[in-house]
């Protein structure tokens, strides 16, 4: 049985959004998302609907995670938010983390993001007291 998954992607390769959402599938999700790839687009997505986990590419023509994690932050949003990214290095995850992001995935190690979504869930249920 599949479990249902409202996920805001931020992410703007097409190809790149096509391969998380397959992962996501194998992983037993039935996901329902809305892709975005500006700071508009994310203000509208965070306001118009409500979401299960926020995955977000590090670096974008027109965004970044920095700025989108803010944007959640800001928005008074307490979501569950998963960089994935090819160009990340050790020290940029880190500062991420401890700007409030809850992981970091490498796109060329797409097994972890199952396994992170599913924590990252878990954890956010926990928080809300739900068991």
């Amino acid at each position: 049985m599949s479990i249902p998954l409202r996920v805001l992607l931020v992410e703007d390769s097409e190809d790149d959004a096509l391969l998380l959402l397959r992962e996501l599938q194998r992983g037993d999700y039935e996901v329902t998302f809305e892709r975005i790839d500006t700071p508009t687009a994310m203000k509208t997505a965070i306001a118009g609907q409500t979401w299960d986990i926020v995955i977000c590419d590090y670096s974008m023509p027109t965004f970044s995670a920095p700025a989108a994690l803010k944007q959640v932050k800001e928005s008074g949003l307490d979501l569950p938010f998963i960089i994935v990214s090819g160009t990340i290095g050790e020290d940029t995850a880190v500062a991420a983390m401890k700007a409030g992001a809850h992981d970091y995935i490498i796109k060329g190690n797409l097994a972890r993001l199952t396994p992170a979504v599913a924590r990252e869930l878990r954890e956010a249920l926990v928080q809300r007291g739900v068991s």
